[in-house]
């Protein structure tokens, strides 16, 4: 069932505003935090063992560690780009929650010695840029924000940057290159950005949710956050489910969830007289896994890694028997290969090719050759570009065609959908 510990006041209109959000407690946690040693501060999220949140994975204390000591300007990035297909918990938490994710910024901030944040959030976020514009005057107004926070000698600036859009803008050093007013392309690491990120200078990425639960753990301890999830996967998680579920939405659950119980118990299950075919576990991006292969996954790092797919940004895409697996894949074809960047040709062409291939079995005039070429184009794709973006697209395009091979076959042998013509006549 649910753990409301990120999510436990969103249901309380107050809790945007700053006067709403001190009244359950709100930058409590930040006057603990400046009287601790940043290193104390660093020392207990890694101890808790949180995990980005923004899809990599990637630890968070770990990733603080890689900042180099020469007493340079730090920056610390808040991805809010949040363009993954099927996404949309970071805009709940901007939405109900800003001042939760100003603390955690400004918790997270203090222990980097970081004297100057950006909030990046996607482009066609405007209410969320709006909301957490206002929140940020707040705290100024306040004296959360600027200089001698709480008469700590704390001193912070936090500023909000909207971005145009682009998908790609999600991966780290696309943002940066984007907020640095370039192109926003990924680069090549090494340098990572915690050597070398926005203006040059060392910079930590973190994702929204991430940030906001670096509060809860220096709140409630690193035991109380561990708790909740599994040894490697530690804490909660939010998840956004969308696709043919009764209740979609946005639900925190500890890590280590059953996703059958994710779907049956929190969504309220399939639409009456539907039956599940598959679900895409971490947005569009994750290989898909069967109806068989839901039943037994559970929604942490190891398992669906286990299981060939992954956790990603949460973004749980659950799919009945209703829907047609190329005119899935034929959407997401389309979509990566609009937002690739060009920078690279593996992903230039390669999602390019996709898209076309995918397209003419979609349109009737596909042949069955094409369906081996779509894996043989996709792992041409994988591991050979600078950004995962290849990666995401070739992914989907694989499991797809491996787990329903004969609806692909059936399409280009009779030049129409299988699933529809069962639809149709049911």
């Amino acid at each position: 069932m649910e753990v409301k510990i990120l999510t436990e006041h969103y249901d309380k209109p107050e809790f945007q505003g700053l006067d709403g959000y001190k009244k359950h407690g709100g930058y409590e946690t930040l006057a603990k935090a400046l009287k601790l040693k940043p290193e104390e501060i660093k020392n207990q999220v890694k101890e808790a063992g949180l995990r980005g949140r923004g899809g990599a994975g990637f630890p968070t204390g770990v990733k603080w560690g890689f900042l180099p000591e020469n007493g340079e300007t730090r920056y610390l990035l808040c991805n809010a780009d949040e363009g993954e297909p099927g996404t949309f918990k970071d805009r709940l938490m901007m939405e109900r929650a800003p001042h939760q994710l100003i603390e955690g910024m400004l918790i997270s901030a203090f222990a980097i010695h970081s004297p100057k944040s950006y909030i990046y959030i996607r482009g066609e976020y405007f209410e969320s840029l709006r909301i957490v514009e206002k929140a940020i005057k707040e705290a100024y107004s306040a004296g959360l924000l600027g200089k001698n926070i709480l008469g700590s000698g704390f001193s912070h600036d936090m500023d909000v940057y909207s971005g145009a859009g682009a998908y790609i803008c999600g991966e780290e050093t696309g943002m940066i290159s984007s907020l640095e007013g370039k192109k926003g392309q990924p680069k090549l690491k090494p340098p990572f950005p915690a050597i070398e990120g926005y203006l040059g200078k060392p910079t930590i990425v973190n994702n929204v949710e991430s940030l906001a639960a670096v509060k809860y753990i220096i709140r409630d301890g690193v035991q109380a956050y561990r708790k909740y999830g599994t040894e490697k996967s530690p804490g909660t998680k939010l998840f956004s489910v969308s696709g043919n579920v009764m209740k979609p939405g946005t639900y925190e659950v500890p890590l280590g969830y059953p996703l059958k119980d994710l779907i049956e118990v929190e969504c309220g299950g399939l639409k009456p007289g539907r039956k599940l075919k598959a679900v895409i576990p971490g947005g569009s991006s994750a290989p898909v896994l069967t109806a068989e292969e839901a039943q037994r996954a559970t929604m942490d790092y190891e398992c669906l890694a286990q299981m060939g797919s992954m956790l990603g940004s949460g973004a749980v895409i659950v799919i009945d028997d209703s829907n047609c697996m190329v005119d899935l894949l034929h959407v997401i074809m389309h979509f990566y290969h609009h937002e690739s960047c060009g920078q690279c040709t593996p992903c230039r062409e390669g999602t390019g090719w996709l898209d076309k291939i995918v397209s003419g079995i979609h349109a009737g005039t596909g042949r069955l050759q094409d369906v081996q070429l779509i894996e043989q184009v996709s792992q041409h794709m994988m591991g050979r570009t600078i950004c995962a973006l290849s990666d995401a697209a070739a992914m989907p395009a694989l499991s797809f065609v491996e787990k329903f091979r004969e609806e692909f076959e059936f399409y280009v042998r009779e030049g129409r959908s299988r699933v529809k013509e069962v639809v149709a006549n049911a």
